[in-house]
This record gives C-alpha cells, sequence and structure tokens, in this order.
C-alpha cells in the first residue's frame, strides 16, 4: 500500500496564492507513478484539476485552472506540488492528491487512479 499526505491547504484571500504538496510513503517507485490532483466542493462530484507524468515530462489541466495552476513534482523527494495563483472563490474544494501506479501519462478520470490522498481544505474568500 501507498500513502499520500497532503499538506499546505487553508483559508486565501481572493486573488491570493497557495502551494499543495503531497507526500509519498510505502512501496512505491516514485518516479514510475503518474500523479494527479483533483478537487471537490460541497454538493459537486470530485473532479479533474491537473495530472504528470512519472518522470514529469507531461502535464495535464482542467480548463478551469489552466494558467493559474500549476502541477510539478519532485521525485527525489516523492513529491508532487500544485501551486494555484490568482485564487477565486469557485476554487474552494476539498484538494486530493493521487497515484496512478501503472504510469498513463496525464490521466484525467478518478478510475485511472490506485492510491488517494486524504484530502487539504482550501477555503477562497475575503
Amino acid at each position: 500500500q501507498v500513502q499520500l499526505v497532503e499538506s499546505g491547504g487553508g483559508l486565501v484571500q481572493p486573488g491570493g496564492s497557495l502551494r499543495l504538496s503531497c507526500a509519498a510513503s510505502g512501496r512505491t517507485t516514485f518516479s514510475r507513478y503518474a500523479m494527479g490532483w483533483f478537487r471537490q466542493a460541497p454538493g459537486k462530484e470530485r473532479a479533474f484539476v491537473a495530472a504528470i507524468s512519472g518522470s514529469g515530462g507531461r502535464t495535464s489541466y482542467a480548463g478551469s485552472v489552466k494558467g493559474r495552476f500549476t502541477i510539478s513534482r519532485d521525485n527525489a523527494k516523492n513529491t508532487v506540488f500544485l501551486q494555484m495563483n490568482s485564487l477565486k472563490p469557485e476554487d474552494t474544494a476539498v484538494y486530493y492528491c493521487a497515484a496512478d501506479r501503472r504510469d498513463r501519462g496525464t490521466p484525467d478520470f478518478l478510475y485511472e487512479y490506485d492510491y488517494w490522498g486524504q484530502g487539504t481544505q482550501v477555503t477562497v474568500s475575503s
């Protein structure tokens, strides 16, 4: 089993920035795992945010965050990041980190991921 632990969430004003981190531990060769970020707002389905291939060579973003969010990874530290800039109230959600052990590249469907973190709350409000 692989464990994923998110951190970096919190309360931020509109237009502000946050950087989320997700640290992987357990039985994993981290560089072989594609990684993704999803979010779930109250009353809504869990939605794709961003993904990155195992090597970090390819990334993908949801249209709603493209140009504002950046996904990156540090394989030496078994960590994936989500830099969130120009935050909007509609970005408020629980953000989840996920791992695809088969490295599908930049998977954007929930079923393509094998492991999930516990989530971290991001609230964008004045």
